[in-house]
């Protein structure tokens, strides 16, 4: 297999517009699983635009970022995992534990910009002062400080709103085809009372209570990921950052389907087999997590004597409640 940063580097110098990859899922038991849900409108089921039938959102894009962040932290170390280390980073410290890549709006979060320093600091390397926001300087920025927030979209409305915004490079979501509901049941069981009449009521929490499940299943799950190359050009950023950029979607990818997929207590998925079902370009083949491992601590090294990285690479801001 060729070597990660020379396929990366071959794919940039191309005029390839994006990397392109699905994986068809199957359920790990039996045949039912259970989808995201959004509030007030529940599972997002809808018609299939290509026949008959309907088809099911089972995992978001605003989820599967978070899922692929997620493979980026080791929990155990409070830290990232073995490969990354050397990444840039925000931790928080103080009345909050967490990090930039723990956060829901990542740099963007209100625990990172509390500390006003660090705040400052951004703002002016970010260039998000008055006036038209300057992508490569923006996304210069999100290499030095915490490439993550580059590769999984950027809006710093705390800062800039409206203006300093970048979107996702890598992208991607589950979804399933030929899909009908799988209904069933159960009941709470009161040993002491079926009825919970003498003790208040089901509203109460006494008697037996009887609930309804949705569940569905499908012709065909599938799992998609995008890597937008000619947007990752588009920003302008020194060799050895693009290549990393590159290098971390491709390891956020290889550490998502080779790891367990059990996304809710109902929704447990593997892979229907090793290969892609689809990739762009066609001859494409994802390297594996031990190539990519190699390669991005290569890039990190060649990434640091570039000065694309903070130094040192974690930043430790502090919040304070009230």
């Amino acid at each position: 297999m060729t070597d990660p940063n020379q396929l990366v580097a071959g794919l940039l110098e191309s005029r390839e517009a994006r990397i392109l990859l699905e994986y068809d899922l199957k359920p790990v038991s039996g045949s039912r699983f259970q989808p995201t849900g959004f509030p007030d409108l529940g599972a997002a089921l809808y018609p299939d635009p290509k026949g008959d039938g309907q088809r099911l959102l089972v995992e978001s894009p605003q989820s599967m970022a978070n899922r692929l962040e997620a493979v980026c932290w080791d929990p155990q170390a409070s830290d990232l995992v073995e490969p990354l280390r050397g990444m840039p980073y925000v931790r928080i410290s103080g009345d909050v534990e967490s990090a930039s890549l723990l956060e829901a709006h990542r740099l963007n979060s209100p625990y990172v910009l509390a500390d006003a320093d660090f705040k400052k600091e951004f703002e002016a390397f970010a260039g998000l002062g008055k006036g038209v926001v300057s992508r490569p300087v923006y996304a210069a920025s999100l290499l030095h400080y915490d490439p993550n927030s580059l590769v999984h979209g950027s809006f710093m409305s705390n800062i800039k709103p409206g203006t300093a915004r970048l979107e996702r490079l890598l992208s991607s979501f589950i979804e399933a085809e030929g899909v009908q509901i799988a209904a069933s049941g159960g009941v709470k069981v009161d040993r002491n009372d079926a009825s919970g009449r003498d003790a208040g009521g089901a509203g109460k929490g006494f008697g037996n209570v009887v609930y309804h499940r949705t569940e569905y299943v499908a012709r065909r799950i599938f799992v998609s990921f995008t890597i937008d190359l000619a947007g990752l050009r588009g920003l302008r950023l020194p060799a050895e950052g693009t290549r990393f950029v590159a290098l971390l979607a491709l390891f956020k990818i290889r550490a998502f389907v080779d790891g367990p997929m059990r996304l809710r207590s109902a929704c447990d998925l593997e892979l229907e087999g090793r290969d892609p079902v689809r990739a762009r370009p066609t001859d494409f083949e994802l390297p594996s997590r031990s190539a990519l491992a190699k390669a991005l601590q290569e890039t990190i090294s060649e990434a640091r004597q570039a000065k694309c990285f903070a130094e040192p690479a974690m930043r430790e801001v502090r919040y304070e409640a009230g």
